[in-house]
């Protein structure tokens, strides 16, 4: 049954800031810059709205991190209340990333999803912080990393860095997410096409500009991405689908191709032999299309090819 979610990746460029008027005034200033670049995708009606990592980072000359994390102290959670507001007011999902102070006084660079009712629905601390970042400020390492359950399937956070580590991405593939959320300060090359690969997830990356704001399928093929007059992105993708591989499945995608025609999508990347397939139908869910023609599921396909080279005689002495 067909599940599309509209997402929108956001990377404008960073707000130059007067700090003259106190932070009281820069606090108004960020928040007046995201009231100008929302209207960019909010008449577009997303489900969720991905924003860069610390988003709401002020710019000026020879700003030091002293004076950003007393920024930080003064701003709060006010940034995110507004935020939160906007998600309630659209309806929409937001993936709210700052620097963020903790009761004890440290910091953490955050990721907070904010649900169609302007709730916090769950919250992921950057678990790869630079070293930079942790010899220079009060920000520790975050220590978990659980999806976060959305109306629409399951999402996984990562932040900039955190796209480096395999054992990241390791924990997140047990889980099995449908969505991975990138709100970063750099576009993170190939590892992003891996990790939705490897995941079987979208990815949705939102960069700071002049960062390329990318939208990838499980097989990590870029379905939309932004541009440098465009900077910003919205594409719809389909949360009911499954990837299977070519080989044993085939003669039975044509077959149910043959049979379903434009009820059901069959997305070829070609260099991977691993299929998109997805349901663009109510009348039957992309597992039932499954069963109906016992397609092997990629992860299960590999499985089995571990288990026969594993079997009596089939490994060299």
């Amino acid at each position: 049954m067909a599940k599309h979610v509209k997402i929108s990746c956001m990377a404008p460029p960073l707000k130059e800031v007067d700090p003259g008027q106190g932070f009281e005034g820069v606090v108004t200033q960020m928040i007046a810059k995201w009231e100008a670049q929302l209207q960019q995708v909010l008449p577009e009606r997303p489900d969720f709205i991905v924003l860069p990592e610390c988003c709401d980072d002020p710019y000026m000359k020879d700003m030091s991190t002293e004076w950003l994390y007393d920024y930080y102290r003064y701003r709060g959670y006010r940034i995110r209340d507004y935020f939160a507001g906007i998600a309630r007011a659209n309806r929409c999902y937001i993936a709210y990333s700052a620097n963020l102070e903790m009761p004890d006084g440290s910091f953490r660079n955050a990721t907070h999803v904010l649900d169609r009712s302007g709730e916090v629905c769950g919250t992921y601390n950057k678990n790869f912080i630079t070293i930079r970042q942790k010899s220079n400020s009060d920000t520790l390492y975050g220590k978990e990393a659980d999806v976060i359950e959305t109306d629409f399937g399951r999402v996984a956070c990562i932040i900039c860095f955190d796209v480096n580590f395999d054992e990241l991405r390791e924990r997140y593939m047990q889980q099995k997410p449908d969505l991975i959320v990138f709100s970063s300060a750099y576009h993170g090359g190939m590892m992003t096409s891996y990790w939705a690969y490897t995941c079987r997830a979208y990815f949705a990356g939102a960069i700071w500009r002049p960062g390329i704001c990318s939208i990838l399928n499980p097989v990590g093929d870029v379905v939309a991405k932004s541009t440098l007059f465009y900077p910003h992105v919205t594409e719809t993708v389909n949360m009911d689908r499954a990837v299977v591989h070519y080989d044993f499945n085939w003669e039975k995608l044509e077959a149910a191709k043959r049979k379903y025609g434009y009820k059901l999508k069959i997305s070829d990347p070609t260099q991977l032999n691993a299929f998109v397939i997805s349901s663009e139908t109510d009348e039957f869910t992309i597992q039932d299309i499954v069963r109906e023609f016992d397609l092997e599921l990629l992860d299960d396909y590999w499985a089995r090819c571990r288990e026969d080279r594993a079997k009596p005689g089939h490994l060299e002495p």
